[in-house]
């Protein structure tokens, strides 16, 4: 193929080659070796008549070039098949692998089933051989006590009939005598013995019976129910009824049937995990099935949950003495909850913040200001007197976006905004502390503000200081709640109604509500002196709670009843 391009060009070139030239043009001595590898030569010419150049385009692609496209394309080719070969290959080598091991499984399985047969065999064996020896050893008892019976009445019977031979024989005797001095005496005597013969007082009625068919046995039913004898079917998939499965204050309430009624249903096994997604469950999922058994109900109720994810997905199957069944198709519940984190990066610096946990640390900000020293320069930006001088308002930032709180405000605020719905929480909180506040917080709260001491914040302040107070406050106006102090709160908001509302949070008790309009998204805030608290987050609000805040609808205090 390339040699035929060549020898074409070479003969184009030579028509056009023009008079006085030599037979051969530099062009073709490149193309002869080879030299041109892809190029377009613009070649002119006169023609008679013409007066002007006409211009000539050749491509002139080389063989290599076409050969090493070629061959590009048939490696790639080549690889995506070697690829693809491979991928099966590993994928055969997999199953093969699965095979094997299912092989290996199915031996030891079934040895297994086997033993466990001939074990069932074995103790129904021991059963029947128990029974055997104890209904023969009901016949040997009720033979001897019988035999012992009759062998006592048939000695006293002896005896008697001996007696009375002899009686009988002394009578005719008597009477056969021809003596008629003593026949009177002797009839006498014979007629006395008689009287008191045994023979007279024994009952000629036998005192045990010869009949045993009062032990005999019909194992007919048994046999029948021995010969129905069957392996244990595997049992029928459940099948969960979304509709009536609740989920409430935390809980969950599942609740399945089966095709048709299995009386030979032991248990039941649930398996639930938390989830982030709403349909079927992922191979890869971040959290672990969780796994109930023994349920003997048709429904289980799980209790204590904490809805840290949007849904929760459950299984279940039933099972009997010998084997369990599949499980029924995947449900997922939706588990609504407010969930929140404490965002360290606002907590005062004399505030530790683990987790959900608030600690009071006194050297806190000691230690961030020793840390600040080391690191001052001899700049006088940095000098005393320069920093004396500056603005609360314009000091260096602990993050960019939103100030660190200071001063006396040992606020930390929540990572998550509230902008709409109904949400609660609970706070649990060291009563010794020597103040502690909760409630909620619009995003504009000063750095230096204190909550309740704003219009920006809304809380339940505990005082420990001087004298112990509870008190509710708002924009620096405070009313003092007449209610025991709990050991934790309970916090409901909603957003849309304006209402927020403390409860205490084992007895459901309501505290206080505040009425209001709020103009902004509002955030989860707490404030701790010299005390601990601890945040729970994840729940619903409360039935009670919703049913309560029906009842006192318009009838709660409001900011404007702060004093």
């Amino acid at each position: 193929m390339g040699n035929a391009v060549v020898c074409d060009e070479k003969e184009t070139l030579k028509a056009l080659r023009p008079k006085g030239v030599g037979d051969r043009c530099p062009s073709e001595d490149a193309l002869h070796s080879g030299s041109i590898s892809t190029s377009s030569a613009v070649l002119t010419h006169h023609k008679p008549g013409d007066g002007g150049r006409i211009p000539s385009v050749f491509a002139a692609v080389a063989a290599p070039v076409h050969l090493d496209e070629r061959m590009g394309d048939q490696k790639e080719s080549l690889r995506k098949i070697t690829h693809t070969l491979a991928v099966k290959n590993e994928e055969i080598s997999n199953f093969i692998c699965t095979l094997k091991q299912s092989l290996e499984n199915l031996e030891a399985n079934s040895n297994q089933v086997q033993d466990d047969l001939e074990t069932e065999f074995s103790s129904l064996h021991a059963v029947l051989d128990e029974m055997k020896e104890n209904m023969l050893t009901r016949i040997k008892q009720e033979r001897a006590s019988r035999t012992y019976e009759l062998q006592n009445q048939l000695s006293a019977c002896s005896k008697a009939l001996e007696s009375s031979e002899e009686l009988l024989e002394l009578a005719n005797q008597t009477l056969c005598s021809s003596e008629t001095d003593g026949f009177t005496q002797a009839a006498k005597d014979i007629k006395d013995s008689v009287t008191m013969a045994p023979a007279f007082r024994l009952s000629l009625k036998a005192k045990a019976s010869d009949n045993m068919s009062h032990l005999m046995v019909d194992f007919s039913q048994e046999k029948a129910m021995l010969q129905g004898l069957k392996f244990l079917p595997v049992p029928a998939t459940p099948e969960i009824q979304v509709s009536e499965c609740q989920v409430s204050d935390n809980t969950v309430t599942v609740v399945w049937t089966l095709p048709e009624p299995d009386n030979k249903i032991d248990h039941y096994i649930l398996e639930h995990r938390r989830t982030n997604h709403e349909g079927p469950p992922r191979i890869r999922e971040d959290y672990p099935w969780m796994v109930v058994e023994g349920i003997r109900e048709e429904q289980h109720t799980i209790t204590g949950l904490r809805f840290d994810t949007h849904y929760m997905t459950f299984r279940v199957r039933a099972c009997n003495k010998a084997v369990a069944g599949e499980f029924s198709e995947p449900v997922t519940l939706e588990t609504h909850a407010f969930t929140f984190k404490l965002d360290s990066s606002s907590a005062h610096q004399n505030l530790k913040v683990e987790d959900l946990c608030v600690e009071w640390d006194s050297s806190g900000g000691k230690v961030q200001e020793i840390r600040k020293e080391k690191n001052r320069t001899n700049s006088p930006m940095h000098s005393p007197a320069r920093s004396a001088l500056m603005s609360p308002k314009r000091a260096p930032t602990a993050r960019p976006g939103r100030d660190r709180f200071t001063a006396e405000s040992y606020t930390v605020l929540a990572d998550t905004m509230i902008d709409a719905g109904q949400q609660y929480w609970e706070v649990k909180f060291d009563k010794e502390s020597k103040a502690f506040a909760v409630g909620v917080a619009l995003r504009s709260l000063g750095r230096f503000d204190q909550l309740g001491k704003s219009s920006a914040s809304w809380c339940i302040h505990l005082n420990n200081w001087l004298q112990q107070s509870l008190t509710a406050k708002y924009n620096n106006k405070a009313r003092t709640l007449d209610c025991p102090i709990p050991n934790s709160i309970g916090v409901y908001v909603n957003y849309d109604e304006g209402i927020l509302s403390f409860y205490n949070a084992k007895t459901k008790q309501l505290m206080h509500t505040f009425r209001t309009k709020f103009q902004q998204p509002i955030i989860p805030a707490f404030m701790v002196w010299n005390g601990s608290f601890s945040v729970v987050t994840g729940l619903q609000v409360p039935s009670v709670v919703q049913s309560g805040q029906r009842k006192n609808s318009g009838t709660s205090s409001s900011n404007a009843s702060l004093t």
